[in-house]
């Protein structure tokens, strides 16, 4: 059955230097997640987060609003609204902001739970 899911719906997770909000998850009994991402701009002297990589599956990014770039073990990318991005599994990344407004992603696994296998690093 079709459902309609509200943004008032949707979790809000904790997550490090970003605004998360999963609206589709195994938590609604879906096979796969669905984030909204918000970049804030960087501040001065701000640590920023370190990459990550998924085990076993891609993530597919979808640029709704701002400036970033995207840098992976692969190189990196510039990215504004419109851009679509696809990380291979176990390919190290992270997205930062570049622009002078919150960059706003729009995050795709085709996984129920990406909690158990995703890995964070202090650095490349």
């Amino acid at each position: 059955m079709a459902r309609l899911l509200k943004q008032g719906e949707g979790k809000r997770l904790g997550l490090p230097g970003r605004a998360v909000l999963e609206m589709v998850s195994g938590e609604i009994d879906s096979k796969v997640t669905f984030r909204v991402v918000e970049v804030p701009v960087q501040k001065p002297g701000e640590t920023l987060r370190g990459p990550h990589l998924h085990r076993g599956y891609e993530e597919c990014i979808y640029v709704l609003k701002g400036e970033g770039r995207t840098l992976s073990e692969s190189g990196e990318l510039s990215i504004k609204a419109g851009a679509v991005v696809l990380v291979p599994p176990d390919e190290k990344h992270v997205t930062r902001n570049t622009g002078t407004e919150p960059l706003v992603l729009l995050c795709f696994f085709p996984t129920p739970d990406i909690v158990a296998s995703t890995e964070n690093f202090p650095d490349f």
